[in-house]
């Protein structure tokens, strides 16, 4: 099958890419600068912002993964909305004039019975936006990824690392399903070659089997590193000045971390476990997860705390 993958550079296109190999897929990734794609494929050049590239890049693909999000802001003054909605529409129009049959997007978890927040908001239009641009279109929403290359965890692990205590604001009691690096690329892996004919253009909530309040999540990342820091909660939320202290002690960048933590003002959890039988993949659960994450961690990077 002939397969692209945009946001090939990224956490989760650099570990789908050699799993769709090993499957015997034909498979070719693209983005603006081709050296930062470390896996053997050819890589079309193009920017899916100007559309530049996504014709050629898109000739004779029968499934196309999207896997690019814009979260800084640009030079130019626009904000990431309006970024994540422009390069959605120029590769839904690309998909559509090359008659791509499937496209697969992978997107956050949301509720969409409340207020959304500027990120949570922008996934999910992007999401209806590509759930339109090919006849089997799937969109995989996810929860914190629990994996080695993986932002958000390495934010969480960074933190537990880095701060004598964990000072826990009001969004520590908010829950969510993280799910672990190796399910969700086993669940994209499915998403090319699963028989969606009888219900296309759906989104599927993929989510580990634990449900975690964030402040267990860190308390239990604490643990698993044999830590011993106590936890203090905090009675009121200073999202904006906490989320850049966060920034500065994890060494991430705030435009990263703002959103996310913006968006710590609920619940997020999975609607349903539907996408267990529909992809065939029976997930770990947290501590496995972070047990295997932080192993593969020491392999290339000394872990201050262990």
């Amino acid at each position: 099958m002939s397969i692209l993958v945009t946001g090939a550079s990224g956490f989760v296109g650099s570990a789908l890419i050699p799993a769709l190999l090993g499957d015997g897929h034909d498979v070719r990734a693209f983005g603006r600068d081709p050296s930062r794609v470390t896996v053997p494929v050819p890589v079309v050049t193009g920017d899916v912002l100007t559309g530049e590239g996504l014709d050629a890049a898109l000739d004779g693909v029968e499934v196309a993964y999207y896997l690019v999000h814009s979260m800084e802001a640009s030079a130019e003054g626009d904000d990431f909305r309006e970024r994540e909605q422009r390069g959605a529409e120029r590769f839904a129009d690309a998909a559509a004039r090359a008659g791509t049959r499937r496209v697969v997007y992978l997107g956050v978890m949301v509720d969409e019975t409340r207020e959304l927040t500027p990120h949570l908001a922008s996934r999910l239009a992007v999401e209806r936006t590509l759930l339109d641009a090919a006849p089997e279109a799937v969109a995989l929403r996810a929860s914190i990824a629990i994996g080695t290359r993986s932002r958000s965890f390495r934010f969480l692990v960074r933190l537990v690392e880095r701060l004598p205590v964990l000072a826990l604001p009001p969004w520590r009691v908010h829950r969510t399903q993280p799910i672990d690096e190796r399910d969700l690329v086993a669940a994209l892996r499915r998403a090319a070659v699963v028989d969606l004919a009888s219900a296309p253009r759906q989104a599927l909530d993929v989510a580990g089997p634990d449900v975690l309040a964030y402040g267990e999540m860190l308390e239990r990342i604490r643990d698993l590193l044999l830590l011993g820091r106590p936890s203090i909660p905090l009675p009121v939320s200073v999202t904006g000045i906490a989320g850049r202290v966060a920034a500065v002690i994890a060494g991430e960048e705030p435009d990263l971390v703002l959103p996310l933590m913006s968006g710590l003002t609920g619940d997020l959890l999975a609607r349903d476990d539907r996408w267990t039988q529909v992809l065939g993949v029976r997930p770990h659960r947290f501590d496995a997860a972070v047990e295997h994450a932080l192993r593969a961690w020491e392999r290339d990077e000394p872990l201050a705390a262990r």
